[in-house]
């Protein structure tokens, strides 16, 4: 009997099933997964911690640095990772590949944040170029690090917060109240403007380097160019010294006087960043001081007497405001179920009495408003002095309703920039313009 073609023959072996080879993913850790640089990670963890280690240890150069660095406490959860890479290694990881990250340095922390992530370990590029590898070479599929990932433009922006520069347009409020408004005078309070925006935008970037760990925990500040990685701190770090050399180079075109008054503002507010904003309503009286300092500058810059009823009037204004947005922080911490801040010394049980100080501040704001009008120092300013009590109202309202959208949770913003934004706001600002100007 014939036998079938598919029958089973026992002298013919069986082939060997040679199973292929299971794929690799290789990750570039600096470049390609995290959106920073790992040095400047472990540097601003905690960067009063990591000094005063290194001043302690009574060593000097950069390996006792680094291996200081090498022990910072990172938050691994919160770094900025690429989110295009985090979604190629998870599906890649669903397909049951292995995953390695790749790193030349701060060995520790790669291998932490590879444990975090579920991967299979760290490879160094020594390993990579000579085949010292716990794989198979011709499986791998690696992510490299890219080249030229500069921030744009519109990063710079946001990381330089450049929308805040609208504050600094109180500098021109001494030369609006002393009716000296000219050429000179005007072009020397555009000067004292840019100086104070060049400064500014220092202090925010070391602002949000310091507070880095506290901002990727945030549910807005997260956001931040540095928080979410897309400006690289080492670029933060340059661009702070030539913003500020620009400032003063500004302020000396002004005058020696201006020099001081915008130092008095950088020295202020670097003590805020580091120690001051840590401290209950102490923030809130320097908040008010740098405003107030904007004031005091824009009269040094262009020449003119500052009026104790603008410095007073002004300082009740900035701390009303000031309260406020305390007061938005906190009330959207307790929309949100956050716990109370840890970089603030607040708790979200005190709103109900920084509700009550902003009204309290703002209506002592318009009283003080209401005598500078009935004073005998209106008179050589205005010839119609009797028209500047219609601003009263006007200042009522406005403070009510910054006080009401706070507490119904629809100022996120800072309330000054909130002003700029809101259209009942802008044209109740309007509004005052015309009368003083009418007054006049």
């Amino acid at each position: 009997m014939e036998q079938p073609a598919w029958s089973y023959d026992p002298s013919v072996p069986e082939p060997s099933a040679t199973p292929a080879a299971a794929r690799t993913l290789v990750i570039d850790l600096e470049g390609a997964l995290l959106r920073s640089e790992l040095l400047m990670e472990a540097l601003f963890s905690s960067p009063g911690r990591m000094l005063a280690r290194f001043g302690a240890g009574g060593r000097a150069g950069m390996a006792a640095l680094t291996a200081i660095l090498a022990r910072a406490r990172i938050d691994y959860a919160h770094l900025p990772y690429d989110p295009d890479v985090l979604n190629r290694a998870l599906a890649a990881r669903a397909r049951g590949e292995k995953i390695y990250l790749v790193a030349g340095r701060f060995a520790e922390h790669a291998a932490a944040i590879a444990a975090h992530l579920g991967f299979d370990g760290v490879v160094t590029p020594a390993d990579l170029a000579t085949g010292s590898l716990p794989f198979d070479q011709a499986s791998i599929e690696r992510i490299g690090a890219r080249n030229g990932n500069r921030a744009s433009l519109k990063t710079w922006a946001n990381a330089l917060r450049v929308y805040q520069y609208a504050k600094n347009t109180l500098v021109f409020v001494p030369v609006i109240t002393a009716h000296q408004m000219n050429l000179s005078t005007l072009g020397y309070a555009l000067l004292a403007f840019l100086a104070f925006s060049a400064c500014a935008s220092g202090a925010y970037l070391m602002n949000d380097l310091l507070d880095l760990a506290a901002d990727r925990q945030h549910p807005t500040k997260r956001h931040r160019a540095l928080a979410a990685g897309d400006l690289k701190i080492s670029s933060a770090l340059s661009a702070i010294p030539a913003l500020w050399l620009f400032a003063v180079a500004a302020s000396l075109f002004i005058s020696p006087l201006f020099l001081g008054v915008l130092g008095a503002y950088l020295a202020t507010t670097i003590a805020y960043s580091l120690v001051l904003k840590r401290k209950m309503l102490v923030d809130v009286v320097t908040l008010a001081g740098l405003y107030s300092l904007r004031i005091v500058a824009g009269a040094v810059g262009v020449g003119v007497v500052l009026s104790e009823w603008l410095l007073i009037f002004s300082l009740f204004v900035f701390t009303s405001l000031a309260l406020i947005k305390r007061f938005s922080e906190l009330s959207m911490r307790e929309g949100a179920g956050l716990a109370d801040p840890s970089n603030r010394d607040y708790r979200i049980t005190d709103l109900h009495v920084i509700a009550a100080m902003a009204a309290a501040s703002a209506m002592n704001a318009v009283t003080v408003f209401s005598l500078y009008v009935s004073s005998s120092a209106v008179m050589p300013l205005y010839s119609r002095p009797w028209m500047l009590w219609l601003m009263t109202p006007l200042l009522l309202y406005w403070f009510g309703r910054a006080l009401m959208m706070a507490h119904r949770r629809e100022m996120p913003d800072d309330p000054i920039l909130y002003a700029f934004r809101d259209g009942p706001s802008r044209t109740t600002v309007a509004a005052m313009i015309c009368i003083m100007l009418a007054a006049i």
